[in-house]
């Protein structure tokens, strides 16, 4: 059985690189998956946010906005180029005009589902990666102070 060595600080940067290099790999397939399937890679996105609201969670603008880290405005834009697409509707919640319900069509679900499976198939490939050069982040000695320093989580 082979052991691992455990990275030098020096090695810290290689280790976020090849990370880092996994990452945009996966972001890439993800982007290039959703054109396939002909979806922006936002548009995906807002999808996924919206069918992966938690229960009780009502996935609104303000919602979305927080979870893909835009604007309020752009999410509008977003959820207006989706619904002309026929990926989303809206609903009213309720008295309040205000607020507004986004839901996925009939459709959105298909183009989502179809997605998710290839994520899934791409993320099962990806993972060993990942885990192997997350485990050799923990083990990279840290100087105390820096951020994050003395947590168990090692990140």
């Amino acid at each position: 059985m082979s052991q691992e060595r455990v990275p030098a600080p020096g090695d810290r940067l290689q280790v976020l690189a090849e990370f880092r290099h996994h990452i945009r790999l996966f972001l890439h397939f993800s982007e290039t998956a959703a054109q396939k399937r002909g979806l922006q890679a936002q548009q995906h996105q807002l999808l996924l946010q919206i069918a992966g609201a938690p229960d009780k969670v009502a996935a609104t603008i303000g919602y979305a906005a927080e979870r893909l880290g835009l604007c309020h405005n752009t999410v509008v834009e977003l959820c207006n180029r989706c619904e002309a697409a026929g990926l989303i509707v809206r609903k009213q919640a309720g008295s309040d005009r205000r607020c507004v319900l986004l839901e996925l069509s009939p459709a959105g679900r298909k183009k989502l589902e179809a997605l998710s499976i290839d994520h899934q198939c791409e993320l099962n490939d990806l993972a060993p990666k990942l885990i192997r050069t997350l485990t050799a982040l923990r083990a990279v000695p840290r100087k105390s102070g820096t951020r994050g320093a003395g947590r168990d989580s090692g990140f």
